[in-house]
Order: structure tokens, then sequence, then C-alpha cells
């Protein structure tokens, strides 16, 4: 191998692949600095769990019905799913909680403004110490609004804490 190393094909430049090409937990871990597919899986549920807890019910199942793409090309039985699955929780409790609780907004212990959201995805996610955990939700954001409609994209923004929401607008 030291004697005949591999050569680069001249036939095909090498060309990035657009980001609308790239299945959904790709697409987090590049922008995310993610150094695991598996990673970005669990962090996704994350935010996609503290989401929904801010949200009514019919609005996260609106926000569902339009998550129905790949998460990932693979043969790993554990990432074969649907964008869609990830936006339900693996909790079977905690799925049925979030289907009957109203949306924790307003006063009272429960609220989730931007710090809860931030302190949430960060402890309940297992995020590595070596990445920014906004920069983790801006990167699942921006993947998961190249999968909405524009009418879901602004219904999500509504729901959303303050600082929270100016990420959700910036990916």
């Amino acid at each position: 191998m030291e004697a005949n190393p591999p050569q680069a094909s001249e036939e095909k430049p090498s060309v990035a692949i657009a980001d609308k090409d790239l299945p959904f937990l790709e697409k987090v871990m590049a922008k995310s600095g993610l150094p695991d597919i598996f990673d970005a899986r669990d962090i996704t549920e994350v935010v996609f769990r503290v989401m929904r807890d801010l949200m009514t019910t019919e609005a996260a199942d609106r926000v569902e019905a339009e998550l129905h793409e790949p998460a990932e090309i693979t043969t790993d039985k554990s990432l074969q799913l649907e964008i869609a699955d990830l936006w339900h929780d693996t909790n079977p409790i905690v799925a049925f909680l979030s289907r009957v609780r109203p949306p924790w907004q307003g006063p009272g212990i429960f609220k989730i403004d931007s710090d809860r959201f931030l302190f949430r995805v960060e402890n309940e996610g297992g995020m590595p110490a070596n990445v920014d955990r906004e920069e983790v939700v801006k990167a699942i954001f921006s993947a998961t609004k190249d999968e909405l409609s524009p009418e879901r994209i602004q219904e999500v923004s509504t729901w959303l804490p303050d600082k929270i929401r100016q990420i959700w607008e910036e990916a």
C-alpha cells in the first residue's frame, strides 16, 4: 500500500452534497459538531420533547404530520426511523403525559423559558462536553425546518420562548 497509495479519482471532481440531499441526522451532525450519529439522534429526541412540551397536542400533531421522511438511510436497525419517529417520545409514560397535559407556558413552576429549554436539552440529552448547546439546537432546528411547510415553521415559532424563537428563526 505504501508503494502504491490510493489516488484521488480524476474522473469525478468532488462536489459538496446539498443539505437537502443529506438525511436528517447527518445534517444535524454536520451543523452541530456532534461527533456521533447516535448523539444526533438522542439529542434530537430531547429537543423535540421540549418543543412538544411547549405546544398543544393539536399543534404537535400538525408538526408530526409533516415529518414522515427517513431520518437516516442505513442498514443499522437502531437508526432506521422516520423523523416523525424522533418526534414521538420513546418513553411511553412521557409520551402519554405529553398528550394529556396543557402546554408548559405561563406562570408556574413548569414554565419553560429559554434557559430551561437549553438546560433540559443539555442535561436530558447527554450532550458531549465539547459542543455548544445552542449550536446543537440550531442545527436540529435547521434540519427540522427543511422538512416543514412555511405554515408549520411559523406555527412552531409562536410556541417558542424568546431566545429559542430567535435561534429557530436564524436556523
